[in-house]
């Protein structure tokens, strides 16, 4: 476990593989840490530099005073992967983690060369939504979202098994500023027009059962680019990762071969 403190917060980040690898960065979703593509990295090719990081408010990185902006969240990203030495990676964000991946490609195509788009979208929900949410983890704290959270990220088989209970774990013991200080960082995003003017390779993927961006909202997202690709993973909702990790990793080892990524 390595910390990356840039003063007015402190990254908590992983990498795996060698130095020399291409680089794939992974930035998950609200409410979740960087064992979210645990499930994944198994069924990955070796040789990647993979690079994993809670986002400010997550994990074991540190919690400023919500609320956030998502300009806050890029930065933070951008200054990890300048200190990492990153240059045209691969990266890959889900829900909020995807929000990040088109803010960062559109402020530095130095730095990512191809996007994956996972579960996500240039605006999700509705402000009031987001606040609504904020209120709800103020006065009741994350455990009065946890069901229906649960509900709109996964599928009815899925949350009939006991992994449920590691997932809304993961999901309850998050730091109450974090959850609503990037809550805050969605409710204000719009990236329709920055996205619009991406012209990089791009993969959208969609979970058939998710209930937090279902797959037309993705395919809108992803369509804004031109030349993109969209897949849906049956029986999966919002994180496809978990749910069906190896479907999920075929599609991203085909787009990394597709995008000259892999030897």
């Amino acid at each position: 476990m390595q910390i990356a403190d840039f003063g007015d917060v402190r990254l908590h980040y992983r990498v795996d593989g060698p130095a020399d690898g291409p680089a794939v960065v992974f930035a998950n979703s609200l409410g979740t840490d960087l064992r979210l593509w645990d499930p994944l990295l198994p069924h990955l090719p070796k040789g990647l530099r993979i690079i994993r990081y809670d986002k400010r408010g997550h994990g074991l990185s540190s919690c400023p005073p919500a609320p956030y902006s998502m300009g806050a969240l890029i930065r933070d990203t951008e200054r990890l992967l300048d200190l990492l030495e990153v240059r045209d990676c691969v990266f890959v964000g889900l829900s909020i983690g995807g929000m990040i991946a088109q803010g960062l490609a559109v402020k530095r195509l130095d730095m990512v060369r191809a996007l994956v788009l996972s579960n996500t979208a240039a605006k999700i929900g509705t402000a009031q939504m987001w606040k609504d949410r904020i209120d709800i983890v103020k006065s009741r704290g994350i455990e009065g979202l946890a069901d229906p959270t649960m509900e709109r990220w996964f599928s009815k088989a899925f949350r009939q098994s006991p992994e449920l209970e590691l997932w809304r774990n993961m999901l309850v013991r998050q730091p109450q500023d974090g959850y609503a200080g990037c809550s805050a960082a969605i409710a204000g995003t719009d990236f329709m027009t920055p996205t619009s003017g991406l012209r990089l390779p791009t993969l959208g993927i969609a979970g058939d059962a998710d209930g937090s961006t279902p797959p037309d909202l993705v395919r809108e997202t992803v369509d804004l680019i031109p030349g993109s690709r969209f897949q849906l993973i049956r029986k999966a909702g919002h994180l496809p990762c978990v749910e069906q990790p190896e479907t999920y990793a075929r599609l991203l080892t085909e787009f990394l071969t597709e995008v000259g990524h892999l030897g």
